[in-house]
């Protein structure tokens, strides 16, 4: 499999990476294997995600962090590596793909679109409509969704709270920021923040940058619990009919 770092592009023009965590084990999903490995619509979910990230050109190539004891995933796309160097928590396998891609060519200013494996119904359209909203940015952002539903506060199993949705947004991926900036705000908030730091933009906000938010689609949910299954598989069956 080739390494997704070498390009035909000038040398100075800033290139796009995705990258794809895939080493957790999908504790809430009820899954007798990693979540990201489950089969819906005829093939392993993550599978389904990496087709999304293939359909986009401007993509110079693709990197799948997967756990260290991990040999399930093989993947036949030229642009897509898998590296087994995936660490204790999302954040860290995260800063160890940047680590993986800045050693391997990548450069401190190119981008880097960090996907969530199972986020599997996201589109080639939404993830280039993210790109073009960021790529002339100073900082980058994310795909997310206005809160719709209504936010309370709980103490214990009760209420104690309404939050006020009027500023609320879901966060979704990709969230794409430059790679040496990220690599960066990962390494200071995992000191500061440790297991508060659950995406790319809660890294960059620790750091004081403000993020910007692409209105994404309520499609692009992450498979979490059992129930989840069903949903995508029912629309991955639909858009393929």
């Amino acid at each position: 499999m080739t390494e997704p770092l070498h390009s035909t592009s000038p040398a100075d023009a800033v290139r796009l990476f995705a990258l794809i965590p895939c080493a957790g084990s999908g504790s809430r999903a009820g899954t007798a294997q990693p979540k990201q490995y489950q089969v819906i619509a005829g093939q392993p979910m993550v599978l389904h995600t990496l087709a999304a990230f293939s359909g986009v050109a401007r993509l110079t190539g693709c990197l799948v962090v997967v756990a260290p004891s991990d040999s399930v995933l093989n993947v036949d796309d030229q642009r897509t590596v898998v590296v087994p160097c995936g660490g204790a928590t999302r954040a860290e396998s995260v800063l160890n793909g940047l680590e993986h891609l800045l050693a391997h060519g990548v450069r401190a200013q190119d981008w880097v679109l960090v996907h969530d494996a199972a986020r599997c119904l996201v589109t080639p359209a939404q993830i280039n409509a993210l790109i073009d909203a960021c790529q002339g940015d100073a900082v980058g952002g994310l795909l997310a969704l206005p809160l719709a539903d209504t936010l309370k506060n709980a103490q214990g199993e009760r209420v104690s709270g309404t939050v006020d949705r009027a500023d609320k947004w879901l966060a979704q991926t990709p969230q794409m920021f430059r790679v040496g900036a990220l690599s960066v705000a990962l390494r200071r908030a995992l000191a500061v923040a440790g297991a508060g730091i659950t995406d790319e933009s809660s890294a960059m906000e620790v750091l004081g940058h403000q993020p910007m938010l692409v209105r994404g689609s309520a499609h692009n949910f992450k498979v979490t619990y059992p129930e989840d299954f069903a949903l995508a598989e029912a629309i991955l069956n639909n858009r393929a009919a």
